[in-house]
């Protein structure tokens, strides 16, 4: 019996094989050179500044990417459903044409976010956004079909956009959900770290003027010492979990800043919140104060 039931989860395992189609892009160097020559354009097209800002989503906190493409997909999915259920063609046009409006600034936004990726997720992103173009032509021939009258070959275009926009929205899953495109990268800290004053190191142990990085339980922190006022935030990036204690400091606006060494995002010193992109998230930031012994000690800032 036992026998068996090995003998039936091996033949389920050999019919039913791990699809690892993003994993496989992931992996392969084959696109790194027109990779590396696109994400150089895009940066060099959209320099740093409040345009770039606006497209990472800076000013909302939130990545803009994802929800003008959940717009796009969703008006197209609802033209597959007119087309099926035979609705007014002036409907299924309607809400096609919404979606391939939406689309241009999704793929600005899009470009912006994956020029400063990881080369992992560049590698899936490029492949992404081939599907996407893919769709979004086709789309377009299918819209190009209906206002000439034909009917039947622009839904037939539709259809095979959307099986190419399906496939788009799977890599897209996979940047977003396995590779982390995306999310804050500095979210658990807050998990991580107990409520509470902690003691971190000697005062006098900290550099002036220069950031250094310290430990506190599994998580790594930025401290900058500036005469007796020191200033703490989380070390690892919001945007891919960059070392902020390797990055420049600057005075953006009057404002005391650090600059992630990585990819340029910007926080405040002040309280650690985003002044540059590409993070939209703020980084954890701590209070400070020194015990009458000398030790620093930190405490969470509950957001």
């Amino acid at each position: 019996m036992k026998e068996s039931v090995r003998v039936k989860r091996r033949s389920f395992r050999q019919l039913v094989p791990p699809v690892d189609l993003a994993g496989r892009i992931e992996r392969s160097s084959r696109m790194d050179r027109p990779i590396r020559l696109a994400a150089l354009a895009v940066r060099r097209r959209i320099k740093p500044g409040w345009l770039r800002d606006l497209l990472h989503g800076v000013p909302t906190g939130k990545p803009l990417h994802p929800p003008l493409v959940t717009v796009s997909l969703g008006c197209w999915v609802a033209t597959a459903v007119l087309d099926l259920s035979h609705a007014d063609p002036r409907a299924a046009r309607a809400v096609l044409t919404t979606g391939i409006v939406v689309a241009a600034p999704s793929v600005a936004t899009g470009l912006t976010d994956w020029s400063v990726l990881h080369q992992g997720q560049q590698r899936v992103g490029f492949v992404h956004a081939l599907a996407n173009l893919t769709a979004f032509s086709l789309y377009a021939g299918s819209l190009a079909l209906r206002l000439s009258g034909d009917e039947r070959r622009g839904r037939l275009l539709s259809f095979a956009a959307l099986g190419a926009a399906g496939l788009g929205g799977q890599l897209g899953g996979h940047l977003a959900h396995r590779l982390a495109a995306g999310a804050n990268h500095a979210e658990s800290v807050a998990h991580l770290v107990p409520l509470g004053w902690h003691d971190l190191c000697q005062l006098k142990d900290l550099p002036d003027g220069r950031p250094v990085a310290k430990r506190l339980g599994y998580i790594d922190l930025f401290v900058l010492r500036v005469g007796e006022e020191v200033i703490v935030l989380a070390d690892g990036c919001s945007h891919l979990a960059g070392p902020l204690h390797q990055g420049r400091l600057i005075s953006d606006e009057g404002t005391a800043c650090v600059v992630c060494p990585w990819h340029g995002s910007t926080f405040r010193l002040s309280d650690g919140t985003v002044a540059h992109g590409p993070a939209t998230a703020p980084q954890p930031y701590f209070e400070t104060r020194v015990r009458g012994d000398g030790v620093l000690q930190v405490r969470p800032v509950q957001s």
